[in-house]
This record gives C-alpha cells, sequence and structure tokens, in this order.
C-alpha cells in the first residue's frame, strides 16, 4: 500500500461517502475527484488498479473505520445487550440525520458486487469476518455474533428501502434479547 498523503486521503474518503449513498456502480471516477478537489491524474497516480484498486482501499480501509467506531460504541456500555441496543441506536440516528442516504458502505457495495466482482465479492467478506471475529471476542460465540451482524446487515437495506428506521429498532431488540439470554 502507498504512503498516505493528503491528496490520497481525499479520494478515499470521497469514495467512500459516495459509496455509502450510491453504491459502486454509481459513482464514477469523475464523481470522485470532483468530491475530492484533486486532479483526475492524481487518482491514476494513487490508485494505478483504477476504479477496481481504489474500491478494494475504500473497503477495508472503510471496514477498519467502521469497525472501530462501532467497537467504540459498543465498548462504552456495560452489558452486551446494552452494547447491541446502542450500536443499533446510533445507526438509527444515522439513517435519520442522513435522510436515508448513509447506511453501510461495505453492505451496499457487497450487495451489488457479490455476484459481479469476485476481488470486491471477496474484500467485503473479509471485512465481515473481521467484524464477525471482533464480535464474537465480545459475545463469545461466533452464531451470536453472525446472527448480531446479518440482523444489522439486514437492517439497513430494510431501512433504505421503506425509508424508516422501525426495521433497526426491531433488529435492535430481537439482537440484544439474544445477547441477553
Amino acid at each position: 500500500m502507498e504512503a498516505t498523503t493528503p491528496t490520497r486521503e481525499r479520494i478515499l474518503h470521497a469514495t467512500a461517502e459516495l459509496f455509502r449513498r450510491q453504491g459502486y456502480s454509481g459513482t464514477g471516477l469523475k464523481q470522485v475527484v470532483a468530491e475530492a478537489q484533486a486532479p483526475f491524474g492524481s487518482l491514476y497516480h494513487h490508485f494505478p488498479g483504477g476504479k477496481q484498486q481504489l474500491a478494494d482501499e475504500v473497503i477495508r480501509t472503510g471496514g477498519a473505520f467502521f469497525q472501530a467506531l462501532v467497537t467504540a460504541v459498543y465498548d462504552d456500555e456495560s452489558t452486551a445487550e446494552a452494547s447491541v441496543r446502542a450500536v443499533f441506536q446510533g445507526a438509527a440516528e444515522t439513517l435519520v440525520s442522513s435522510d436515508f442516504q448513509d447506511a453501510c458502505p461495505i453492505t451496499t457495495v457487497a450487495l451489488e458486487v457479490a455476484s459481479t466482482n469476485d476481488d470486491l465479492r471477496r474484500a467485503t467478506a473479509e471485512v465481515f469476518e473481521q467484524w464477525t471475529v471482533a464480535l464474537t471476542d465480545r459475545l463469545g460465540d461466533r452464531g451470536r455474533a453472525l446472527a448480531v451482524l446479518a440482523a444489522l446487515e439486514g437492517a439497513f437495506v430494510l431501512c433504505r428501502a421503506q425509508r424508516t428506521v422501525e426495521p433497526m429498532l426491531a433488529a435492535g431488540n430481537m439482537a440484544a434479547a439474544h445477547v441477553a439470554r
């Protein structure tokens, strides 16, 4: 991986934001550099593999960022049940404050590329596995971790489609009850 530069970071950040809102296919490279306020040539300087390389790096860096964010929310609570509720509540608040535009960028891309781009499918699968491991460490059970993660990611999809946080709150209640057992 190349050394970090302000332009490189702006491109990664802009791409992550665009992927969260528009997905992989809906995001063009000209739009990325415009959003990043970067010269077009800098994109290929920092990402010689083009959109494929850029997407792979956004998935992996975004995955680490969101894992740290969720872990901080989770670890701020005193019980696993309260932690799970706080994560789902935070996700619901983000959806409302962004008018249902900001969801999980990993899920957004995974839904889009799972059957058409094996490299990016693999990148999203690796991020989901890292999240599962981190949650398993906290819950002590891989099955519970997978159930919580599946509920969260599925709720993002339903909330965006229905433009309501009802699925997120219902999934959070279910997941919290599941881990409380």
